[in-house]
């Protein structure tokens, strides 16, 4: 029933997919990628290798006498080929489409994490350019050393000009 109500729902879209016998998407199309990933080693095609060369060698008319269930034309071998390629196409091209959805979403991360990291350094460059004013307002020590000298040399100076009171 609570299924029911949420379908009725009219601010939720309805799921217009038809599921067939309940298959979990998300679990084929890793299937999909896993499948990919292994057609496209090494390993698969020396497998594939030497599937194809027992098969040749087997049915072969000018090996010993045994039974042999495809003869030289291989019709059956190009069958199991065909049908191979037929489902490995559209798994392959799955996994490319899922792989470019990935893509996609990790772009877009990026996209963002470029517009944080943008906006943070103009803040920064913001912050230094007031540190900078701030501080064209601070005394350095050079400066303080001069005034220091000069009052030295003022109070010096008004030192040797003050009258001798005799006290000595």
């Amino acid at each position: 029933m609570a299924e029911r109500a949420r379908t009725d729902r009219l601010d939720q879209p309805r799921d217009l997919r038809r599921r067939i016998g309940g298959t979990d998407t998300d679990r084929f199309g890793r299937f999909a990628e896993t499948f990919a990933r292994f057609m496209g080693t090494a390993r698969f095609l020396i497998w594939m290798t030497i599937f194809i060369l027992i098969w040749v060698a087997w049915n072969a008319p000018w090996g010993p006498d045994r039974p042999r269930w495809d003869s030289y034309p291989f019709i059956f071998l190009t069958l199991i080929l065909s049908l191979q390629a037929s489902y490995a196409a559209p798994l392959i091209l799955l996994a490319q489409n899922r792989q470019e959805e990935r893509d996609r979403v990790q772009q877009e991360r990026d996209r963002r994490a470029g517009a944080q990291s943008h906006a943070d350094m103009e803040f920064l460059a913001r912050e230094v350019a007031s540190i900078r004013l701030g501080l064209g307002e601070v005394a350095t020590r050079d400066f303080i050393r001069g005034e220091l000298r000069d009052i030295l040399e003022t109070l010096k100076s008004t030192e040797d000009e003050a009258p001798d009171d005799g006290a000595k």
